[in-house]
């Protein structure tokens, strides 16, 4: 195509754009066109221009008493321009320089002509609920809008569009693209002119501030509709609570949302509104619901909705070293973008489009940040601009901190504040109807406090939460590498609270506390850390294909999360559980809901205060007490869970797996019961079998998922076995988890208890010998003795049955019968773990191959890490959590195949 001689006419980043990529293009740009200066502040368009050396005329005006003025039009004419480009213009320009060059003059108008034509075409175009939008270059006539075709493109316009966003994402971008292909296909002589039809034409005049009064009689679709069309200018209002209020950031996507809160008057309207943590809550005549995140004030101040009775959120923040150098590189962006350095934006003469420029200037220097043009609108000065933007750093809301109602209890020579409602978006709530539930100290048996318990509509709620998060949110615009920073500080946080988290565990779940300190939250922060590590090393492939000759493929994989998670742990041990699935989940880019067990939820709550300390976004991470009826069977059939994590029953685990089959085939992942069989040769060591035989047993009080629930010993040691075991049995001390002596604590909750005593009942009824324990210790609290069965036969229940609790199960087996024993230790339909102790290395290598379980010990049990896979076979589920191969469980692998 020819290079054209073009002027162009306009103003706006919009303007300044179109004129770059046309003289990428190679065309000779002889003049600019644009405003006189504003308060001292050129337009960008002729700042531009300047910098290229290219002519630029400031006109006040064209035309004076609907003539052309000649002085203008002869300093227009002298230029010799083939072509007007005329990208965004709000000056009237006269038909003499329209029609003056050889190829007419083209205008950009940001609605599907001849619907919409006017100044305010974005707007109407949301107003009217247009479910299609687009912009049309048209040839400029005498006419308002009414010129012949050149082209035209279209897109969605999404529900919750506004004027703005929808200009972001495509009126500006491809309006760029559409005016320079125009003028392509005007130099290369293939322009079409195609008159515009009269059917279907509308005009609407430019919306104003008088007229953008809301009217309430109508449905909520067009209450919303009249709100987004309007926001951010002019603005809709109504009078109301007594003053003039303007509402921004409207959505019809309140699912979840319960109408409950401090009631808003609103004359006029069917129902006064509801102010919620979730913002204002309005009714259209239909009384269906719409919500309104921001409202503006009579005085110009805008606040978030939820804040509109409460006010501003509390002191300022303290800035970090860091922080404060973010906040410098800002001060120069704000100086450069205000005509003067004083402290308020728009009292300094700032317009719109200096809002624009500051955002994107302050988006491109903090990667990653979401940041909009009504953060300016809600904090005009600088030092409030500021602590906006640090606090959307650390991943805060413009609430602030969250309030939260804690719990207080003076243990272990310490005051635990610890949160007891659910934790749903960000923060802490009760649940629907108020429903709570005793949680139980196992020590003592006393009440530790009342916690929430969820219903069906609080994991509604949760899942719309992280389902905005994950599609909506911060967390899927961060980078990778941002991720894993937010999971190192979660860690950090983890460690320096580990005290406190340990005394938790020991309080709800009887955890012996120096073990708790090591393994139960000593592992959770581990597993935080090593995946935090893995958040920018999720990668894909390219694939070697065969080729679609004469031309060539590429195929890429790439590596995606699933979306929303549910996690449903279990009681046994309640953070480290909730970590090992947690990490990897969130590492992987994924929102989640987890379920805590509905008797020991009380770290997974002071987990969720600590997530929001670390600057976890909103949503991101949501966390529900209550039973598995009701939480766990809502998160398997929930349309929008596309996961569920569980460790449980085999029984639960089941059921968990076709709920989530029926529902809508979600990924499910399940680690399941055990009975995990110890193999003891008579050439171990056997002070060490004995050693970590015990281990393998009366780990965690027995409440151990690997825990090893039978015990076969080769007949040469198997007395000798036994009566060291009894011998270091009769040793442990069983006393409170908070002394810092005992080796063993208190089971977790008394319906437990009561079937480990069963379970031994039946042992001795069944014909296997009780060597000791097997009875409830007599004092306050949930206490069991550590049992040892002895001449426990194949076909007995408590050889083929997991007890869960500290109850050893030994068989013996014949010297020299590796086979034999073999067969036995795999005759379980179980496979979660096992182990065998000899210093054979030719038997342990032979015997490990054997084993059908997911984890074989060799010399060794419960050494679990967090690098090493974990999971089982059989019915004790699959998937694995630990290691590299957890990611897998919460990824998605996506192929791309490209031809060229």
């Amino acid at each position: 195509p020819a290079v054209m001689k073009i002027a162009v006419i306009g103003q706006s980043l919009f303007g300044q754009e179109v004129y770059c990529q046309l003289r990428k293009e190679g065309h000779e740009i002889v003049g600019v066109f644009t405003i006189p200066d504003k308060d001292g502040k050129a337009d960008p368009l002729g700042l531009e221009a300047e910098k290229d050396g290219v002519p630029v005329f400031k006109f006040p005006r064209w035309r004076a008493r609907g003539q052309a003025l000649p002085d203008v039009v002869a300093k227009y004419q002298a230029l010799g321009a083939e072509l007007n480009v005329l990208p965004f213009c709000s000056q009237f320009i006269p038909m003499e320089v329209i029609d003056a060059p050889r190829h007419g003059s083209i205008i950009y108008h940001p609605s599907l002509l001849p619907r919409h034509r006017g100044a305010s075409a974005i707007n109407w175009t949301l107003i009217h609920g247009d479910k299609k939008g687009g912009f049309t270059v048209f040839w400029a006539d005498d006419g308002l809008d009414t010129g012949d075709i050149l082209l035209q493109k279209e897109c969605e316009v999404l529900p919750d569009d506004t004027v703005s966003s929808l200009y972001s994402r495509f009126l500006f971008p491809e309006g760029v693209k559409g005016m320079v292909q125009a003028v392509k296909l005007i130099a290369a002589g293939r322009a079409p002119r195609l008159p515009q039809p009269e059917e279907g034409a509308t005009y609407e005049g430019i919306q104003k501030k008088e007229t953008a009064k809301i009217n309430w009689d109508q449905p909520a679709e067009a209450i919303h509709n009249w709100i987004r069309g309007n926001d951010k200018v002019p603005g809709a209002w109504a009078e109301a609570g007594g003053q003039k209020l303007t509402f921004f950031n409207s959505t019809l996507n309140t699912s979840g949302l319960v109408p409950e809160g401090e009631a808003l008057p609103i004359p006029g309207a069917r129902r006064p509104g509801v102010v919620t943590k979730a913002g204002l809550i309005l009714f259209g005549n239909d009384d269906r619901m719409l919500l309104v995140r921001n409202i503006q004030l009579e005085d110009g101040k805008t606040v978030p909705a939820s804040r509109f009775f409460t006010g501003p959120a509390g002191g300022a923040l303290e800035l970090t070293e860091e922080e404060l150098l973010t906040a410098e590189a800002v001060r120069s962006m704000w100086r450069r973008v205000l005509p003067n350095h004083t402290t308020d934006f728009f009292k300094s003469g700032a317009a719109s489009a200096d809002v624009v420029r500051l955002v994107e200037e302050v988006k491109e220097l903090c990667a990653g940040l979401e940041l909009g043009g009504e953060d300016v609108y809600a904090a005009t000065t600088f030092g409030d601009f500021v602590q906006l933007l640090v606090r959307r750093l650390r991943g805060e809301d413009e609430d602030g901190q969250c309030a939260i109602d804690y719990v207080e209890r003076d243990v272990n020579k310490r005051t635990l504040r610890m949160p007891h409602q659910l934790f749903i978006g960000g923060a802490f709530v009760d649940a629907e109807g108020g429903k709570t539930c005793d949680t139980i100290n196992p020590t003592d048996g006393s009440v530790i406090c009342q916690v929430s318990q969820a219903q069906v509509s609080d994991v509604d709620k949760a899942v719309a939460a992280a389902k905005e998060a994950f599609e909506s949110g911060q967390w899927g615009k961060i980078s990778a590498r941002d991720r894993g920073r937010l999971l190192y500080r979660l860690a950090d946080l983890m460690e320096l609270h580990q005290e406190e988290l340990a005394t938790i565990e020991a309080l709800d779940a009887g955890a012996v506390y120096t073990l708790a300190l090591k393994t139960h939250v000593g592992m959770s922060i581990q597993t935080f850390r090593y995946f935090a590590g893995w958040c920018d090393k999720i990668q894909g492939s390219t694939i070697p294909i065969n080729q679609a000759r004469p031309n060539r493929n590429l195929t890429l994989t790439r590596k995606e999360p699933v979306g929303v998670c549910g996690i449903i742990i279990p009681w046994n041990y309640p953070l480290m559980m909730l970590s090992w699935k947690t990490a990897a989940c969130l590492a992987a880019g994924n929102t989640v809901v987890i379920k805590p067990a509905q008797v020991t939820p009380l770290t997974a709550l002071k987990f969720a205060e600590l997530t929001l300390k670390a600057g976890i976004p909103k949503g991101v991470i949501n966390i529900l007490p209550g039973s598995g009826s009701l939480v766990g069977q809502r998160l398997s059939d929930h349309p929008d869970v596309r996961k569920i994590g569980f460790t449980g029953s085999t029984e639960v685990g089941k059921h968990i797996m076709k709920s989530c089959a029926l529902s809508n085939v979600k990924k499910v992942s399940l680690e399941l019961g055990g009975k995990s069989p110890l193999i003891i040769f008579a050439d171990c060591d056997l002070n060490k079998a004995v050693q970590m035989g015990m281990s393998s047993v009366f780990f965690n009080k027995g409440e151990n998922c690997i825990a090893a629930g039978r015990l076969f010993v080769e007949a040469a040691i198997h007395d000798q076995f036994v009566q060291r075991v009894v011998e270091e049995v009769r040793k442990m001390k069983i006393g409170n988890p908070l002394d810092r002596d005992t080796n063993h604590g208190p089971q977790n909750h008394q319906a437990h208890l009561a079937k480990l005593l069963e379970y031994c009942q039946r042992g001795v009824r069944e014909g296997a010998r009780l060597v000791c324990g097997g009875k409830q210790v007599p004092r306050p609290g949930f206490f069991f003795e550590p049992t040892v069965f002895t001449d426990v036969e194949d076909h007995m229940s408590i050889a083929k049955e997991e007890s869960f609790g500290p109850i050893m199960i030994v068989s013996r087996f014949a010297d020299g019968d590796v086979d034999t024993v073999l067969s036995r230790a795999n005759a379980t339909e179980f496979g979660l773990a096992s182990g065998v102790f000899t210093r054979d290395i030719s038997k342990a290598l032979y015997v490990s191959d054997r084993l059908e379980a997911g984890t074989v010990f060799v010399n060794t049990y419960n050494k679990t890490d967090v690098a090493a896979p974990f999971g089982g076979f059989k019915q004790s589920g699959f998937g694995k959590d630990l290691g590299e191969a957890a990611l897998n469980e919460y990824l998605r692998v996506k192929t791309v195949t490209f031809e060229y």
